[in-house]
């Protein structure tokens, strides 16, 4: 770290436990800048920063630095981490999994990662699983959504036979 970091995290008055987190996000390849901001939003939030490991899972999912401090702002790193991860992997589109993060930073009603990747793999195209998610739908209506395409598809009209076939 620069010199001018090292004073600022001192200004901070960082526990023995937060410099080893600032290690830990430093191996990461985070920008100084970014290690202090981090630690200050947790002070202001009136917390000490042990964040390191969902800041690094966040990062190795492809989201930027100032993506990772926009959830840091609001103080949802570590809650929010393991469904942003999820959706990202689940292959989504970066303007809707930011779509459904400000959703969430927000505290508006949004599906869990869960039925997000239960309904694409239903074959919802991501505009669907969009408008359902502005729509307001809830993680129990997805569910009954995903169950019902599952239901149909049982039912389809093709009968599976079980066994061997008689000769």
């Amino acid at each position: 770290m620069w010199s001018d970091a090292i004073e600022n995290l001192k200004k901070l008055n960082v526990t023995d436990q937060e410099v080893a987190e600032v290690v830990k996000l430093k191996q990461a390849g985070l920008q100084d800048d970014t290690c202090v901001e981090l630690v200050n939003e947790a002070h202001l939030h009136k917390h000490f920063f042990n964040s390191a490991e969902s800041v690094r899972n966040l990062i190795g999912a492809g989201f930027s630095e100032p993506e990772v401090l926009e959830i840091a702002k609001a103080d949802k790193l570590d809650s929010i981490s393991g469904d942003a991860v999820t959706i990202k992997l689940i292959g989504l589109s970066d303007a809707t999994v930011q779509l459904i993060l400000r959703r969430e930073l927000k505290g508006q009603p949004t599906l869990s990662s869960d039925e997000i990747a239960k309904l694409k793999n239903t074959g919802l195209t991501e505009r669907q699983i969009v408008e359902r998610i502005q729509s307001g739908m809830t993680d129990a209506q997805a569910e009954k959504e995903v169950k019902a395409h599952q239901r149909d598809l049982t039912h389809s009209g093709f009968v599976r036979i079980h066994g061997r076939i008689p000769h």
